[in-house]
C-alpha cells in the first residue's frame, strides 16, 4: 500500500511564502500523476497544482505565477512553492498521486497540511 505523508504547513503573513512536501512510500511500479488540491471550510475540494509523468504541469487560474509544482523523483516527493501568499489561500491542502501497481491503477491522497495566509 503507498502512503502520502505531507509537510510544510502552516500560519504565514499575505505576501509570504511556503513550501508544502508530500513523500510516497510502499511499492509503486509508476506513478502517472502527481497533484495538489485545497480545501476551505464550506467549499469543494478544487485542483491546484497538476504534474503528469512527462512533467508537464498545469495550474489553477487563482495561483497561477505564484505556486510551482514540482518533485524529485529519486526521493518520491512532489513539492508545492508557493510565493506571494494571500489570505484566500488559507485552506488545507492535501497530495495526490495516481499509481500504477501490478498493473492496476489507483489514486492515493494526503492526510492533508493546514495552510493560514493572514491579512
Amino acid at each position: 500500500q503507498v502512503q502520502l505523508v505531507e509537510s510544510g504547513g502552516g500560519l504565514v503573513q499575505a505576501g509570504g511564502s511556503l513550501r508544502l512536501s508530500c513523500a510516497a512510500s510502499g511499492s509503486i511500479f509508476q506513478i502517472n500523476a502527481q497533484a495538489w488540491y485545497r480545501q476551505a471550510p464550506g467549499k469543494q475540494r478544487t485542483l491546484v497544482a497538476h504534474i503528469a509523468s512527462g512533467g508537464s504541469t498545469n495550474y489553477a487560474d487563482s495561483v497561477k505565477g505564484r505556486f510551482t509544482i514540482s518533485r524529485d523523483n529519486a526521493k518520491n516527493t512532489v513539492y508545492l512553492q508557493m510565493n506571494s501568499l494571500k489570505p484566500e489561500d488559507t485552506a488545507v491542502y492535501y497530495c495526490y498521486a495516481r499509481v500504477v501497481q501490478r498493473g492496476l491503477v489507483y489514486d492515493y491522497w494526503g492526510q492533508g497540511t493546514q495552510v493560514t495566509v493572514s491579512s
